[in-house]
């Protein structure tokens, strides 16, 4: 797995894997719940996680969307 997107926008989160899914591109969501820790403040990051396989093409069609990958 790696890692494809680091946001504390769970919006964005939400339209990444509907985007990847759309595509054939199976994501895993990680931190989903870390909010619990940070008093529901939305500091800490959620990670959205990619196969080692999907990752280049995952890149290329965030990138073609306008959302900024790692």
């Amino acid at each position: 797995m790696k890692e494809i997107l680091r946001t504390t926008d769970p919006t964005l989160i939400a339209f990444a894997t509907h985007l990847l899914g759309g595509e054939g591109i199976a994501t895993f969501p990680l931190d989903v719940h870390m909010s619990v820790l940070d008093g529901s403040m939305g500091i800490l990051p959620q990670r959205l996680m990619v196969a080692e396989r999907d990752h280049f093409r995952a890149v290329a069609i965030l990138r073609d969307n306008d959302i900024p990958t790692r």
